[in-house]
């Protein structure tokens, strides 16, 4: 009987150092609300691991590659002198005020799990519609809510992804244009909808 209470002993230790160790190894802001919440620790974990949910896995490997670029001494953390160092990479010099209030959005160290978590607020509050309707709106300073015909394909053929002639054409089949002037309220509601709202 001595040894099979001996047996349950060191199971019960072996189940307890085990979640000892997943909590040490849970990203800082898991630690904070599993030491401060009493029992809501597996909660804040799955709300946070669910992140991971909201993205393909090849999304979350570029996110990955992201971080590690920007993870300069490799420490797992992002900080400041990250920062610095993938600023200047860039030929930018941010002011401390500016890199720390990057930083600032994170409610903790900004390790990778957290990383994920703010491009998931950040993206996940995106509707498709209104950024596609602010790319137009960039190009059109005086905000008439129209572009001009000529000026548009001008940049579609000498910017970015060069535009053919015919892919012009093809965009262009449907497109609402009025005396040479695109109604890009009326695109966008075309591309997300179709015909039926022109």
């Amino acid at each position: 009987m001595g040894e099979e209470k001996k047996e349950k002993k060191e199971k019960k230790e072996k189940k307890e150092k085990k979640e000892k160790d997943k909590e040490d190894d849970a990203p800082v802001e898991e630690k904070k609300e599993t030491a401060s919440s009493g029992g809501g620790g597996k909660r804040a974990q799955r709300a946070t691991s669910n992140v991971f949910g909201m993205f393909p896995q090849n999304q979350i490997q570029e996110f990955k590659e992201a971080f590690s670029l920007i993870d300069q001494n490799r420490d797992g953390f992002i900080d400041i002198e990250d920062l610095k160092d993938m600023y200047a990479s860039l030929g930018r010099t941010p002011t401390d005020k500016e890199l720390k209030e990057m930083l600032d959005e994170s409610p903790g160290p900004l390790n990778f799990t957290m990383f994920i978590n703010l491009f998931g607020e950040k993206l996940n509050g995106t509707d498709p519609e209104d950024a596609l309707r602010n790319a137009f709106a960039m190009f059109d300073p005086g905000n008439k809510r129209y572009l001009e015909e000529e000026y548009i394909k001008d940049l579609l053929q000498n910017m970015g992804d060069n535009f053919s002639a015919e892919e012009i054409r093809q965009t262009w089949k449907e497109a609402p244009i009025k005396e040479g002037k695109l109604d890009y309220d009326a695109f966008v509601n075309l591309i997300k909808r179709g015909n039926q709202d022109i």
